[in-house]
């Protein structure tokens, strides 16, 4: 165990720098980082926290328009401004407050299970054939794409290429890099179902393309004013189809979804699928993004039942036994006609608890893959050999029955159910509306909690739609103050909504955005972080009103007067 220990540390956590360090100060701390058997202390100094799931700022004390020199066109299409984001907001108030419950980031605080770290080690150390500590094939280790695509073949109904059909990428994010790269040309459009995961407009745009969001329809348990429930985020085929014009080239789509944590039906797959053969262009591609995969906590009804029944299949011996593949999960690509119309998108870390291994991959036909092949080599010569061969090992043992399930996916899948209703019940008891996972399906590890009117009026009066530098349009909305004030004066960090909508997003009755109502919260956190966070929510709960009383910076300024 020790030797295993050493090495992850070596080749994971050895040289992580955070996004967020400053070199005037470095703030040590620790935390219990949990194994299956046993608790393990490793040092989570500032200097080596991971980042959050987007742009970070390197020091938050310095304005980035002091080092950043006049931008090439990649950087003038995104916009960036020299002013802080959401992230290295919320970033700052993680550092500054090492003691907070931090929900906000999408990574495990635990360590991966030991299989995986056992193959960590052996393919590190394995030199009976060649160094896996040397390059290896630019679009994959050649034990990978064959692991990979034996498993794809599996889930998609068909033979996969292993050296055609596969690229292994830096993680799931340089795949649709990689993927838009070679898909968009200028004033192209990609379709995105808002609400979305923020990092898809801005690659859209690196790729000279144009957003187009559709938006998911929230529909609440409970309509009444009273009351404040969850609700199913529903699509409209209608809606998309309206979206969908001769510039469309590409839809993303992400299910289990960030940041909703939404499944989508087979009814909503199979709509998407009608418009791409009915009203797209050829030319239009799905790309789906399926990284959570795995993480399928409430799989939807209808898809439980057809699986059950799929069960057995007639052999010539009568009835054979064949165990369910990603139980409640719809690979797009497997739809009738669509393997030649989509690229999937996927990787290992989530899946492993192990996401600085940043191994993702694309497969897809090779008329889609061939470009992309083509292109990595100018973008990076190969992902780490060390992980690839470690990965390829470790995705058979993940087969294997682990800890009383029959297999690690089955734990995995129980683990993340646990901690979410651990958190659920916290949220639900706060004041927060919260999804009914018996009545919508879940998966994925966050919950896009719906802001109940009696936190909502906790909210210091002075902190709404006062001035923030890094908030949409320097406005700290309902979202926005919330979030930031639960992490300055209640030891809670989650994420505010806005970051994962348009501008333009749906309103309310009342001309509000529909942003206003929601905050993402991570549960991929040890029970001891998430029971810290539901003494805070009980906390803030328990207060009185403090709607006039606050700690706002003191630069804020109404929205009017900025």
């Amino acid at each position: 165990m020790k030797l295993s220990i050493a090495f992850f540390s070596l080749f994971v956590l050895g040289s992580e720098v955070s996004a967020f360090s400053t070199p005037r100060q470095s703030t040590i701390t620790s935390t219990k980082l949990h194994t299956s058997n046993e608790e393990i202390q490793l040092d989570t100094s500032v200097d080596k926290a991971p980042c959050f799931d987007s742009i970070c700022s390197s020091d938050p004390d310095v304005e980035l328009s002091e080092s950043i020199p006049a931008m090439g066109e990649a950087t003038q299409r995104l916009g960036i401004s020299a002013g802080p984001t959401v992230w290295s907001e919320f970033g700052r108030l993680a550092m500054e407050n090492p003691s907070i419950a931090n929900l906000g980031q999408g990574f495990p605080d635990w360590l991966p299970p030991q299989f995986a770290i056992d193959a960590l080690v052996e393919g590190a150390t394995d030199v009976a054939h060649r160094s896996p500590h040397q390059y290896t094939r630019t679009a994959g280790h050649p034990s990978l794409v064959k692991e990979l695509a034996g498993r794809y073949s599996r889930h998609l109904h068909r033979e996969v290429d292993p050296f055609k059909e596969v690229a292994i990428s830096v993680g799931a994010s340089q795949a649709l890099y990689l993927a838009l790269q070679t898909l968009i040309k200028p004033g192209d459009e990609v379709i995105l179902f808002e609400p979305f995961f923020d990092l898809y407009v801005n690659q859209i745009k690196l790729a000279g393309g144009t957003p187009k969001f559709v938006p998911l329809t929230f529909k609440p348990y409970d309509d009444s004013p009273d009351v404040i429930t969850g609700g199913e985020w529903v699509l409209d085929p209608e809606n998309l189809e309206k979206a969908i014009t001769d510039k469309t080239r590409a839809i993303i789509l992400n299910s289990p979804h960030n940041p909703t944590g939404k499944i989508f039906t087979r009814n909503e797959m199979e709509a998407i699928a009608d418009a791409v053969r009915n009203v797209a262009s050829d030319d239009c591609v799905v790309l789906s993004d399926e990284v959570y995969k795995y993480i399928v906590h409430s799989p939807p009804i209808d898809e439980m039942e057809r699986e059950e029944a799929a069960q057995f299949e007639k052999s010539e011996d009568g009835l054979k036994y064949q165990p369910a593949i990603c139980q409640g999960h719809i690979h797009f690509a497997s739809l009738p006609g669509m393997w030649d119309r989509t690229l999937t998108i996927s990787s290992a870390g989530k899946t492993f608890s192990a996401t600085g291994w940043q191994v993702g991959w694309a497969i897809g036909p090779e008329r889609l893959m061939a470009p992309i092949h083509q292109l990595l080599p100018y973008v990076q010569f190969c992902a780490s050999t060390v992980i690839q061969e470690a990965l390829a090992r470790a995705l058979p043992k993940a087969d294997l029955p682990y800890e009383g399930y029959s297999s690690y996916y089955e734990h995995l899948k129980a683990m993340y159910t646990r901690k979410r209703d651990l958190l659920g019940s916290a949220l639900n008891e706060a004041g927060f509306g919260i999804p009914d996972y018996d009545k919508s399906p879940g998966g994925g590890f966050f919950i896009f909690a719906r802001i109940g009117k009696e936190i909502a009026d906790k909210i210091p009066k002075d902190r709404l739609m006062a001035y923030n530098a890094a908030a949409p349009g320097t406005v700290a909305r309902q979202d926005w103050a919330l979030c930031q004030w639960m992490a300055e004066e209640k030891g809670v960090l989650c994420i505010p909504a806005s970051p994962f909508f348009s501008e333009d997003c749906t309103k309310d009755e009342d001309g509000n955005p529909l942003s206003d109502q929601f905050v993402r919260i991570a549960f991929c956190k040890t029970n001891d972080t998430i029971q810290k966070a539901a003494n805070a929510l009980k906390n803030i709960c328990d207060d009185e009103s403090e709607s006039e009383v606050t700690n706002a910076p003191q630069e804020a300024i109404s929205a009017k007067e900025s």
